[in-house]
């Protein structure tokens, strides 16, 4: 250093006058820019979550983001805002909000945020989600960038299934997939309506029929057939039975469908027979036993009786058209015949009936007991016009 000084002082002054110009410039540099580091601001960043420290001469946060390249979107976090004025110590926190799609019911919305979670969003975006909504992702899923919510608003659904009905909540688009969700399974013959491919809407009321087809066995009695044989060592009228008879038994197989339960048609697909019916076998008399008479003028009755007398056909419920003593009388439409009881009134009697004319006493009836008689009519509609009546008998010799 002493050297350095000591060959200054020796040098020319031309020499002297260029090192102090130069010393001179150097200093009012280093002044320069010692002054200009002096007067920048001093400022702490947060930019998404990545702190650091600078100084700036910038005005304005707008100008220090701008200086970072960095874009500023409305919906970014910002504080203090983009206008506020520089000063030292200033502290600035930056968030970039994410681009994403919303989509409501099928409807799209482009939007940008800055919440956490799908639930901050919601929140943020006052979007109310119920118990039975669907939402995609859950709702504690984290924000990404271009990030697709779905959302499907659930609504009131009537569901009937098999006669119990209920109200149920769905978010469903067609019928079929309103089922899946609902875990509910059709059968083969089971009917739903609307139909599976229908859109499924606020308050659709979707009933399902539930159909069964199951076979039912049922075995039935057969009543056994009367048989009349003459007997002519008996007197005329007399009967005597000869077997009593003895019904018979049938099983029928039935394909029935049930409707939700209920039965509502029966189809006979087999029948067979378990044990056959036995005759029952009567003795009527034919030897003719000499009866005083009784004149009515011309005529000469044997007996006069007053009986309740009501009215049948050859096909009502049961009736097979022949009578117990194997008149056909759906043959012999014209044919008079009335139903008798034998005890009273023999097989094979000639009567006249008051109201009805002469007539044979040539079938039964179950219901035909004691003092009642049954006329034959060929038609329904003449049976019915008879009805019940109180009517004399006379019984022809």
């Amino acid at each position: 250093m002493i050297t350095n000084v000591k060959n200054f002082l020796l040098a020319s002054p031309k020499k002297k006058m260029a090192v102090t110009a130069g010393s001179f410039i150097v200093l009012s540099t280093m002044t320069g820019y010692a002054s200009y580091e002096w007067t920048k601001e001093t400022v702490t960043l947060n930019l998404n979550g990545k702190e650091q420290q600078i100084r700036t001469h910038a005005k304005t946060v707008a100008e220090i983001l701008e200086n970072y390249d960095i874009p500023l979107h409305p919906e970014d976090y910002l504080y203090p805002s983009a206008n506020t004025k520089v000063v030292d110590d200033l502290k600035i926190t930056w968030e970039a909000s994410k681009p994403i799609r919303l989509v409501i019911d099928g409807k799209e919305k482009k939007l940008r945020t800055t919440a956490k979670t799908i639930k901050d969003l919601l929140k943020a975006e006052q979007i109310e989600i119920h118990e039975h909504d669907e939402i995609s992702p859950n709702l504690n899923e984290p924000i990404k960038e271009n990030m697709k919510i779905t959302i499907q608003k659930a609504f009131p659904v009537v569901l009937n299934d098999g006669g119990k009905e209920q109200h149920v909540w769905s978010t469903s688009t067609t019928v079929a997939d309103f089922l899946a969700k609902q875990h509910i399974k059709l059968n083969e013959l089971d009917r739903i309506h609307p139909g599976l491919n229908e859109t499924v809407k606020e308050n659709t009321k979707i009933k399902i029929i539930r159909v069964e087809k199951v076979t039912d066995v049922v075995e039935e009695p057969v009543n056994y057939a009367v048989v009349i044989k003459k007997d002519a060592q008996l007197s005329k009228g007399q009967q005597k039975v000869i077997s009593q008879g003895e019904k018979g038994l049938v099983s029928k197989q039935y394909e029935v469908i049930l409707e939700n339960g209920k039965e509502v048609s029966r189809k006979l697909v087999k029948k067979e027979m378990i044990k056959p019916s036995k005759n029952r076998i009567v003795a009527v008399g034919t030897k003719v036993v000499p009866q005083p008479l009784v004149s009515r003028g011309r005529e000469e009755f044997a007996q006069e009786l007053y009986v309740t007398a009501t009215a049948y056909t050859a096909y009502c419920g049961g009736c097979s058209g022949k009578t117990a003593t194997g008149v056909n009388l759906r043959a012999n439409p014209n044919a008079k015949v009335i139903a008798v009881d034998p005890r009273i009134i023999p097989l094979g009697t000639k009567v006249y009936v008051e109201g009805y004319g002469y007539a044979i006493a040539a079938d039964t009836g179950s219901a035909v007991k004691g003092y009642k008689i049954d006329v034959f009519f060929p038609t329904k509609s003449k049976a019915f016009k008879w009805g019940i009546k109180r009517v004399k008998i006379k019984i022809i010799k």
